[in-house]
């Protein structure tokens, strides 16, 4: 029997990636919508509070154990932004192209060499929804803003995200490399390391 987990998103780019890494370890992944949970409030200020409330929400009305994932880029020049903020930087509904548009008119002034950037990622994993001990990692990846998109796989800032050491956008990278080098690769690394 494959350990059930619910997935607390609804995300199909986020659901696919974990299910390439989850399954081959036998985990059966389900996204959070099999469950009728719906979209939990982000009232926290981190990566790391926003994913216990996703976790904690998706495990009371699922009743089984959650991953919560909240993650997101984080623009050296622009202060940390978008932050928490990513998957809605240009404002609903929820748009990559928007969302890439607007994170280039606010580096428009900022020179290449300058616009430093990470991908972060916080995963939490609880057992049970009142769990006192969550499994909570964070990882990230960084890299480079473009001036213009570049590739056409990932989802979100993929397009607009170098990766130095492979010499081209997270869009132009394999999945397999992506999951490789990626904040949430790592960071799932390291969650089942922290787990086993």
């Amino acid at each position: 029997m494959e350990n059930p987990l619910v997935l607390a998103s609804g995300n199909t780019g986020k659901l696919s990636e974990f299910r390439q890494l989850l399954e081959p370890l036998g985990y059966q992944l389900d996204p959070q919508s099999e469950y009728d949970v719906s979209e939990a409030d982000e009232t926290g200020l981190t990566f790391l509070e926003n994913a216990l409330i996703k976790a904690r929400h998706a495990c009371r009305i699922s009743g089984r154990p959650a991953l919560a994932d909240d993650s997101g880029l984080a623009v050296d020049a622009l202060g940390g932004a978008p932050g928490i903020h990513s998957a809605r930087y240009a404002g609903e509904p929820r748009s990559d192209e928007a969302n890439n548009r607007k994170l280039l008119e606010a580096l428009v002034d900022v020179p290449e060499g300058r616009r430093t950037a990470s991908y972060w990622c916080v995963l939490v994993w609880l057992r049970h929804a009142e769990d006192p001990v969550p499994g909570i990692v964070q990882a990230s990846w960084p890299g480079e803003i473009l001036a213009h998109p570049r590739g056409e796989g990932g989802f979100g800032y993929d397009p607009l995200f170098w990766v130095p050491e492979r010499g081209m956008s997270a869009a132009e990278l394999s999945a397999g490399e992506k999951n490789q080098l990626s904040h949430r690769g790592r960071a799932l690394r390291a969650l089942l390391e922290q787990l086993s």
